[in-house]
């Protein structure tokens, strides 16, 4: 009996405690230490932990989870998509079905758990893969600048340049984009509106309110401020950049090394690498030349070669960055995880290269009785509070 009042006495000491009972701000200070699944498998454990969970505000994740999209073929009846993290090498999950459309329409560009796609009427919208929010983007024609975007019959479009040329067709080689996880804001809200740019993009990169712009025709590298409401030029350079083969098929394919692509990556750092794709057509092999564009001191004059990325840093060239690698989150360091599109066969491989045995190596053998899929896009799923 007297053992039974010190139990149920709430000022006792003694009195035993729950999970539940857990004070707030140390369930803070264990949701932010979570990984992104691990922190919405959280919010499960009981009301308290719920409440708890949809309070915290936990770091950025920086570990990369792979998209596998759902095949667009007349067999295929799934619009749902197939995600890997590497955290979990023997787990897959899917989400919920996200429609017709998106399971035809093609992923351009992703920003943490939001993608940029393009329909088969070559639409623009964003959609967010855990909450299945979408935001339609204005038409391509409704663009401001010195550039005219006509569409035509055939949902194709009419591009007349600055300087009177016309041509047809238009296709999005590089594309980026942000948005404010609270407002739902994104720069172009009614209308696109043009950067001061009249060189032909090679690659564009997006972070910190900084867009990183590359020119292969001007061999023009100029960094943009975005934080403000007008973009403002805070830094331009001439970078070379020799013409890839990129996109176009090659008349005499040789088992030569030739360059593929030129890519730029911001590293953790601050740093401005340009990334060099080589590729022998032939045997299909892949290699990499990485230079320095721009220090966190400053312009790299000579444009240094490097051979390493740090001993804490592995490269995800499809987002244009460096992220921390460690034994915990799966990533490899001084690695580059890229992926190739075949356009052929309509499929899409992802490899790990490293950088200090220049060896390139499948990342990942899928079960292909439990996943059915042509495409694939890696992408850093974000810590908004995406369920109830």
């Amino acid at each position: 009996m007297e053992e039974t009042e010190q139990k149920h006495n709430p000022n006792s000491h003694e009195r035993l405690k729950s999970w539940s009972d857990l004070p707030l701000d140390l369930l803070n200070s264990v949701f932010e230490r979570l990984s992104f699944a691990n922190f919405q498998r959280a919010k499960s454990v009981c009301s308290s932990w719920h409440s708890a969970w949809r309070q915290c505000v936990p770091k950025n994740n920086l570990i990369p989870w792979l998209i596998l999209f759902p095949e667009d073929n007349e067999n295929n009846n799934s619009s749902s998509c197939t995600l890997f993290n590497p955290e979990e090498r023997d787990k897959l999950y899917r989400t919920q079905d996200l429609g017709l459309e998106f399971a035809k329409s093609i992923c351009i560009a992703t920003c943490e758990s939001w993608l940029l796609m393009q329909n088969n009427l070559r639409n623009l919208y964003i959609v967010n893969l855990f909450t299945n929010e979408r935001i339609n983007l204005p038409p391509m024609e409704s663009q401001i600048g010195t550039t005219k975007i006509q569409r035509t019959k055939d949902d194709r479009f009419l591009v007349t340049s600055h300087d009177g040329e016309e041509y047809r067709g238009m296709h999005l080689r590089s594309a980026v984009f942000w948005i404010d996880e609270k407002t739902k804001d994104h720069k172009g809200a009614n209308s696109w509106n043009q950067i001061p740019v009249v060189s032909e993009c090679c690659d564009l990169v997006y972070k910190d309110h900084k867009l990183y712009f590359l020119s292969y025709r001007a061999r023009d590298f100029r960094i943009f401020d975005f934080s403000g409401e007008t973009p403002q030029e805070t830094f331009r350079r001439s970078v070379s950049v020799e013409m890839f083969c990129h996109g176009r098929q090659l008349r005499k394919p040789s088992n030569h090394w030739r360059l593929f692509a030129t890519k730029l990556v911001v590293t953790v750092t601050g740093d401005v690498l340009k990334v060099e794709q080589l590729l022998r057509p032939i045997s299909r092999k892949w290699s990499f030349r990485v230079f320095k564009v721009v220090s966190s001191s400053g312009f790299v004059e000579n444009r240094d070669r490097i051979y390493s990325l740090g001993d804490g840093e592995s490269m995800l060239l499809d987002q244009g960055i460096t992220v921390l690698a460690n034994e915990t989150n799966g990533l490899i360091r001084n690695s580059i995880y890229f992926s190739v599109i075949d356009h052929e066969n309509n499929a899409n491989d992802t490899f790990l290269f490293s950088l200090v045995t220049r060896k390139t190596e499948s990342l990942h053998k899928f079960d292909s009785s439990s996943v059915q899929s042509s495409r694939a896009r890696w992408f850093l799923p974000s810590f908004t509070h995406t369920c109830t």
